[in-house]
């Protein structure tokens, strides 16, 4: 191949060489050189090379033949580099316009095989453009080059939508990113882009080819950051397992850039599936989360009993329980309270993606914990006020507690521990000190009605919850240190 000494590049050499060999008729040589040049650089055969510049060289000569009234066509002789302009002509019984007709008599002597109705090449033309030819037929050139480009690049992809390819950010217009695939150049619209990922040009990341569209400017190449088949691919990549086969991905649930969380399974005795995903010290996953820019993702083992599967999704949270209602599909979930939130996650982030991954519909409740007699004493101990009758009120929870307890099976040392009679307990409680009258009223008060917030506080309900609401660490406080002085 020729050596291009001058540097330039080859589709600016070939313009350049052509328009000189347009005005000047030379340099004819160097016109196939390049040719051959551009059509090994863009990847095109040397016939749609020479098809654009025939295209061009018609273009050329169209206002010409306009004026004329001649029907022109331009044939380039690929051997020598020369280019010729025949007039072209209907093959009719009558002549009635000779400029673009000719009798069948006349077409014979010229093509033998020539018929009615058909179009012949019947002569030349000697004419030569000037420098606004020139400049139409270099447009033409670029723009039939560019045309046939893209006709190659949708050839060269077609058919691999779904794999993974590495790309560069070559320009970004507004929010749409334009990526460059090797040769061609891909679009990564906003709805196929990570909520939590910026873009600037020269950043290098893996993409999804999702799909080849038909546009009027020809095929376009659309790319994805956020689709759950790019989580899978990567996948496939990082974990030779999965690649080979060991270990299948069974569910994917994915919210681009944030959370997902996948299912996997072993085909192969002895194969820890979740371990091979992680990899040692986490180095598989960690690769993939840094290609996708910190997105958090949680592999859980695969089990076709969707009791286990639903307790697995819900990690990191606690499950107590799990109940079915099989034929809606339903899962109801129990967790310890303090792990309820956990659960349900941010937003509910994390029951949407175990529902999603399960294909369960997932209603998560809290189950509180037994107390025992002692926690239910002192919860019930924080609704009296600090002061009068308090040992009084501890005394009445003491004993409802014992009615509540008193039908489940106790040992006999509890039994024997907790059995305290009235007067002891007068003695503890009471002190020395004899009462007040007004204390004597309160009590006789709260004997009538023990658990009246309104009549302990003097407020109606609305301002009781209210009340409760703001104080009640206040009285946590004071009712501790109430049960220190008492014992």
């Amino acid at each position: 191949m020729h050596d291009n000494k001058s540097g330039l590049d080859p589709l600016l050499f070939f313009i350049n060489v052509f328009y000189l060999y347009y005005l000047i008729d030379v340099m004819k040589s160097n016109f196939l050189i390049a040719l051959t040049q551009l059509a090994a650089e863009r990847n095109l055969d040397r016939d749609t090379i020479l098809s654009a510049v025939e295209e061009a060289l018609s273009s050329t000569f169209k206002k010409e033949s306009l004026k004329s009234g001649h029907n022109i066509s331009v044939k380039l002789d690929t051997e020598t580099g020369d280019f010729n302009v025949y007039v072209v002509k209907n093959v009719v019984e009558e002549v009635l316009d000779s400029s673009i007709e000719i009798s069948l008599k006349d077409a014979k002597k010229i093509n033998s095989d020539s018929e009615i109705g058909q179009n012949i090449l019947t002569g030349k033309l000697n004419e030569a453009g000037g420098r606004i030819e020139a400049q139409t037929a270099k447009q033409v050139i670029l723009q039939r080059l560019r045309e046939a480009e893209k006709d190659l690049i949708f050839k060269e992809f077609q058919g691999r939508e779904g794999e993974i390819f590495s790309v560069t950010v070559v320009r970004i217009d507004q929010k749409k990113v334009f990526v460059e695939m090797g040769r061609a150049e891909a679009l990564l619209p906003v709805n196929e882009q990570m909520y939590s990922e910026r873009y600037r040009v020269g950043q290098k990341f893996r993409i999804l080819l999702k799909d080849i569209a038909d546009t009027p400017r020809g095929p376009e190449l659309i790319v994805s950051r956020a689709d759950t088949i790019l989580l899978q691919k990567l996948f496939e990549q990082e974990v030779p397992e999965i690649s080979n086969g060991s270990v299948d991905i069974m569910s994917i649930a994915r919210e681009a850039g944030n959370r997902s969380k996948v299912s996997v399974v072993a085909k192969q005795e002895g194969i820890d599936a979740v371990g091979s995903c992680v990899g040692l010290r986490g180095i598989r996953i960690q690769s993939i989360v840094s290609e996708l820019q910190g997105e958090k993702i949680d592999v859980v083992e695969w089990s076709n009993d969707p009791k286990i599967l639903i307790t697995s999704s819900l990690n990191p949270a606690q499950v107590a329980k799990v109940e079915l209602i099989e034929d809606e599909k339903i899962a109801i979930v129990w967790v310890p309270n303090q792990h309820l939130s956990l659960a349900i996650g941010r937003e509910g982030q994390n029951a949407r993606l175990a529902a999603k991954m399960t294909d369960w519909k997932i209603d998560i409740r809290s189950v509180e914990p037994e107390e025992s007699k002692e926690e239910k004493v002192d919860t019930k101990d924080k609704l009296f006020t600090p002061g009068h009758g308090e040992d009084v009120f501890r005394k009445f929870a003491e004993e409802q507690i014992e009615e509540e307890l008193a039908e489940e099976p106790v040992a006999e040392e509890e039994v024997v521990e907790e059995s305290v009679t009235e007067e002891e307990i007068a003695e503890e409680s009471i002190p020395e000190e004899e009462a007040t009258e007004e204390e004597m009223t309160t009590l006789r008060d709260a004997d009538e009605d023990l658990f009246s917030i309104e009549k302990l506080f003097g407020t109606n309900d609305n301002q009781s919850q209210i009340r409760f609401a703001e104080d009640i660490d206040e009285l946590k406080k004071k009712s501790n240190t109430n049960k220190k002085s008492n014992k």
